[in-house]
């Protein structure tokens, strides 16, 4: 942990030169093997906002000297309607814990299949319960694309950028959307070009008809749509996903998808528009929880996706339709997803269990982490939930009430666990089929 922006310097002397804002590395070895980390973990975990500032600056600055910049996938996404070719899911990854090391695995496996498109995300919620921000997010896979010498470009994307249905029926709707524009802007100005607007929560289903149960979802849509266009940058498109269903409810029609479109775009007018939607298909967040807190398999309605992914397409030319709550999926169900020309599958809670599970996490900090599950979170247990059930709910929490003792991990630890996620990344990147994929990004991304 560094005390000053002079002290990180200091600490800095023979690897980094300075020259005003500028910067040059001197020794390319130290800085990816001792300095990287460093920085990356006083970016994420040290108290002094002046420390904090510049080693951010520091990593940024070499990335982008080098070229590594965050895009938007956009532009890909809409032309997936007219190129009969893409026959690959795109995985989006949430990462919740010391973001600097599981990124680095994910690079790693990307490079061995010369694949690109791949999205790193966070949703709303994790950046609170994970304590990270979203320019710490982007500055932890900067740090680890230097270090893997992963050309980029890095696609991150804001996930459940979620609006609470009890504050917008309430008297904090304004509010509630106030605090979505902020998080829009903190995340576009960290270089999120990519964001799902979540308000599938405000569907009403009480309405007599389709539309007006969408109303309220695909109108904050629209306004949100718009609001980020208004932000993102000069020759940019932020690529933008709206949601029907919400996830671990009923699955999603096509009159749904049909009546949440039209009226998105009567609201949206003469502007780019969402390039995916997200539907529900039979999953829920982090799995279905058995009582002894294993996951039950869950069968997915495959063929909602490939008849809504096809009247998206053909009907709206957006990309097509996203799966999300995957990870904890059976193997067995991965291929699927390219079969029904899913666009985009989103990867969160598996990760965060391989490393829990992990037979090297150690013992000690576990049985602390649990500890502070009931203490800290016993209030939300909902009634009938086991022990097991509980904990696996909770855990998750802990990624950012023990970030600090997560990324101060011993090395063989820390490295073991990676060797896993490398594992896992590389079977499921198989199975999604995006191995060369990085010949679409060359082909349609503009940085």
């Amino acid at each position: 942990m560094i005390g000053s922006v002079e002290a990180l310097h200091d600490a800095l002397k023979g690897v980094v030169d300075f020259n005003g804002e500028n910067l040059e590395v001197i020794s390319e070895d130290r800085l990816k093997n001792e300095v990287l980390r460093e920085l990356a973990f006083n970016s994420a975990i040290n108290d002094n906002e002046e420390v904090v500032r510049e080693a951010r600056r520091i990593i940024r600055k070499i990335a982008s000297d080098r070229g590594i910049k965050t895009a938007s996938i956009h532009d890909y996404y809409m032309s997936v309607p007219h190129d009969d070719t893409v026959n690959f899911t795109v995985p989006a990854i949430n990462l919740r814990m010391i973001t600097y090391d599981s990124s680095r695995a994910v690079f790693r496996s990307a490079k061995k299949i010369n694949a690109g498109l791949i999205l790193f995300e966070i949703a709303r919620s994790e950046i609170g319960y994970t304590k990270q921000s979203p320019d710490e997010y982007v500055t932890s896979l900067l740090a680890a694309a230097i270090r893997e010498d992963y050309p980029g470009p890095v696609f991150v994307q804001g996930d459940h950028f979620q609006v609470k249905a009890k504050k917008y029926f309430g008297e904090k709707r304004d509010a509630e959307i106030d605090s979505i524009k902020k998080l829009i802007d903190q995340a576009i100005e960290a270089g999120f070009f990519n964001i799902d607007i979540d308000s599938s929560t405000l569907v009403e289903l009480e309405k007599p008809t389709i539309k007006e149960q969408q109303y309220h979802n695909y109108k904050i849509c629209a306004d949100l749509t718009r609001y980020i266009r208004g932000k993102q940058p000069a020759g940019i498109n932020v690529s933008v996903g709206g949601e029907i269903g919400e996830i671990g409810k009923g699955n999603t029609t096509e009159e749904e998808l049909r009546a949440f479109m039209e009226g998105y775009l009567e609201e949206l007018g003469d502007m780019p528009s969402i390039s995916k939607i997200s539907i529900q298909t039979g999953t829920a967040h982090g799995g279905v929880v058995l009582p002894d807190g294993s996951i039950a398999k869950v069968k997915i309605d495959f063929d909602t996706l490939k008849r809504l992914g096809e009247v998206a397409r053909r009907e709206y030319k957006i990309g097509g339709v996203v799966q999300h709550g995957a990870s904890t999926l059976p193997d067995e169900a991965f291929h699927h997803f390219p079969d029904n020309r899913t666009l985009e599958v989103h990867l969160a809670t598996g990760f965060q269990n391989i490393m829990f599970n992990h037979p090297k996490f150690p013992k000690d900090l576990y049985e602390k982490m649990i500890k502070t599950i009931f203490e800290k979170y016993g209030s939300e247990r909902k009634e009938g939930m086991t022990d097991e059930q509980f904990i696996y709910k909770t855990r998750k929490k802990m990624n950012g009430d023990y970030k600090k003792e997560l990324w101060t991990l011993d090395v063989d630890i820390r490295e073991a666990i990676e060797e896993t996620w490398e594992k896992k990344f590389d079977f499921l990147f198989d199975q999604l089929r995006i191995k060369d994929n990085r010949k679409y990004l060359e082909k349609y991304i503009k940085i």
